[in-house]
């Protein structure tokens, strides 16, 4: 089961735009997200998870610097992949996928033009 109270800190964390978001909270956050899909059972779910752990390796580049258009193809991977869950999801949170799906695809396309 999805927590709803991280599912609307996330959509509130990213309506706000990625600038505000400081690099620990989203690694944080993207940890968070990458345990509970990975222990949910479900193979759909679960790619999500390893998604979310390639993002964390993305935003934990260190020296190296961020780079963006990878960082936004990765979004962009997982709206596509929030999106396919949708349709499985519990009723009262289908809204609320369907917001985070599409704050990610504008967040990574946002990304991906700053080649």
């Amino acid at each position: 089961m999805i927590s709803t109270d991280l599912l609307n800190a996330t959509i509130h964390s990213l309506s706000n735009g990625l600038t505000g978001i400081p690099i620990s909270a989203a690694m944080d956050n993207t940890e968070t997200w990458q345990q509970h899909l990975l222990q949910s059972g479900e193979p759909r779910l679960q790619d999500i998870g390893r998604e979310m752990g390639n993002l964390q390796s993305l935003l934990s580049a260190g020296d190296t610097g961020l780079n963006a258009p990878a960082i936004g193809r990765s979004l962009s991977m997982l709206a596509a992949q929030t999106a396919e869950v949708v349709d499985k999801a519990p009723a009262e949170i289908r809204d609320s996928l369907t917001a985070l799906s599409d704050l990610l695809l504008r967040a990574g396309g946002q990304l991906e033009q700053k080649a």
